[in-house]
């Protein structure tokens, strides 16, 4: 099964459970299976690799772990292909960002150029669904309406953004944000000292642009929706610095991604 590496490059030899799950990964592509469908059995795969039942189950496992499949046991147990849940994927590359030196300049340099363009995107998908999504967030991080501890309230700032990406037909782009979301719900801590006024300030402010947002929308104004939402994150990159928020330097837990489902309505994929 081992394949004779390239000239130049160093051997890497891999464990017979992880050609295994490289092969699973192979047979999944061919053969175009998607979340849902079911791998062959067991008895099929030990068959088809020439290996014994404990390689593939460690091979399902590895595969597990990486969010592609789901295991079940008993008599007509085996492996179903997943969707990988954006908190694995988090969890993943909060792994990689724990070693680096991550901050909020650099989140909102990024938030500053994609934000608007997912938001614009977003509009001519927007159903009256996601439109009552949308007015229930300003209300609940409205400090003039919500009924909401300041933490919440900023959570539910960014589950506002949730809603707009996932009303974005353009994957990656809605992927690369929702992402940026969960690090920020996840991870962003103020300075203690932060006076609930500055909170109050900026959720205000928030949720003004919310509304603005949320009208352009309605009226279908793309080009609206992308001016305010380049204004709405300068405002808020400087809202955050004045809070003296700051990214977390830690890893994230597996408990903290089994917390309740987020604001976002659920929909197809394209």
């Amino acid at each position: 099964m081992a394949t004779k590496p390239p000239a130049g490059k160093p051997i890497k030899t891999l464990k017979r459970p992880d050609l295994v799950a490289q092969e699973i990964k192979r047979l999944i592509t061919e053969k175009n299976l998607s979340p849902g469908d079911r791998l062959p059995r067991e008895v099929e795969l030990q068959a088809q690799f020439g290996v014994s039942k404990g390689t593939i189950r460690e091979a399902l496992k590895s595969l597990e772990v990486q969010g592609l499949v789901t295991i079940s046991t008993g008599p007509s147990g085996g492996g179903t292909i997943a969707e990988v849940p954006l908190d694995r994927t988090l969890q993943f590359l909060q792994n990689y960002l724990f070693f680096q030196d991550v901050t909020i300049d650099n989140i909102y340099a990024v938030r500053q150029f994609l934000e608007p363009e997912l938001a614009a995107g977003a509009v001519p998908h927007l159903t009256d669904a996601d439109f009552e999504a949308l007015e229930h967030s300003i209300a609940c991080c409205d400090p003039h309406s919500s009924s909401e501890d300041l933490l919440s309230q900023r959570r539910e700032d960014v589950n506002f953004h949730d809603i707009l990406a996932a009303a974005n037909p353009n994957p990656f782009l809605r992927f690369t944000c929702e992402l940026i979301n969960e690090m920020l719900r996840q991870l962003i801590v103020y300075g203690n000292r932060t006076p609930k006024s500055e909170h109050r300030r900026f959720g205000e402010t928030n949720a003004q642009f919310h509304r603005e947002i949320v009208q352009a929308a309605r009226a279908r104004d793309a080009a609206l929706v992308r001016d305010l939402m380049a204004r709405h994150m300068l405002d808020a990159a400087s809202s955050v610095k004045r809070m003296k928020g700051r990214i977390q330097g830690r890893l994230i837990l597996d408990a903290e991604t089994l917390r309740g489902p987020r604001a976002a309505p659920v929909r197809g994929r394209p």
